[in-house]
C-alpha cells in the first residue's frame, strides 16, 4: 500500500461512488417455488477507499471496500447482506467489482467505466465457468440454485447512484430466471 493520503490517490472513475448512500426506491424481483416475488426495498450502500495495491510489481488497482444491506418495505427486515471491493487498473482501463453474499456465493466481474461531464457508468459482468471473470458457489448452491451470470451497470451523477443488475439462476426448475434488482440512491454523506 502507498503511503499517500486518501486526497493524493487517483481513484480514477471509482471516485464517483465514495460515500454512504441511502435509497428506498428499490425493486428486487426474485425467483420462488410457484412463480416470482416483487419486493420493495430500501438500502444503504457504504463505500470507503482502501488504498492501492501492487500486483507482481507490474499491475497497480486503487481499491474502494464496499457493504449493502438491504431491507424490505413490507417488514423492515433485512434480506439481502453483500461485502466487497470496487477495483480499477488505469494501465488496462478495466473495472473490477468483487462480491460476496452469506449463502456460499463469490464472484470476480469485469467490465469497463466511461465518464462524460458529471455522470460516471460502470458496467461488470461475470459468468459461471469463465476463466477471467468468474463465479465461485458452494456444492449446495450450485446444485440449487446455481448462479449462471451476474450483470451490474451503476451510473452515477453528482449525489444521485442508479444501479440494475440481474443475476441469471437456475432455480426451483427455472432455467435461465432472471433475478433483478435496481434502485436509485443518495449520497448522504
Amino acid at each position: 500500500m502507498t503511503e499517500l493520503s486518501v486526497e493524493q490517490m487517483n481513484y480514477g472513475p471509482l471516485n464517483a461512488l465514495i460515500g454512504t448512500w441511502k435509497g428506498d426506491d428499490g425493486m428486487d424481483v426474485a425467483p420462488e417455488p410457484d412463480g416470482e416475488e416483487h419486493s420493495p426495498f430500501y438500502e444503504v450502500i457504504t463505500i470507503e477507499p482502501a488504498g492501492d495495491v501492487d500486483n507482481a510489481e507490474e499491475q497497480e488497482l486503487m481499491i474502494l471496500r464496499y457493504h449493502q444491506a438491504v431491507f424490505r418495505k413490507s417488514n423492515d427486515k433485512q434480506f439481502h447482506d453483500q461485502v466487497g471491493y470496487w477495483l480499477w487498473c488505469e494501465a488496462s482501463q478495466t473495472i473490477m467489482q468483487t462480491l460476496t453474499i452469506p449463502r456460499g456465493v463469490s464472484l470476480l466481474a469485469g467490465g469497463t467505466a466511461t465518464v462524460e461531464a458529471d455522470t460516471t457508468t460502470l458496467q461488470v459482468e461475470a459468468k459461471d465457468g469463465d476463466p477471467d471473470w468468474g463465479i465461485v458457489q458452494s456444492p449446495f448452491m450450485r446444485k440449487k440454485a446455481r448462479t449462471l451470470g451476474f450483470r451490474h451497470r451503476v451510473n452515477v451523477s453528482g449525489d444521485t447512484l442508479r444501479y440494475e443488475e440481474t443475476t441469471l439462476l437456475d432455480i426451483y426448475d427455472k432455467h435461465n430466471f432472471e433475478h433483478t434488482d435496481g434502485n436509485t440512491l443518495t449520497r448522504q454523506r
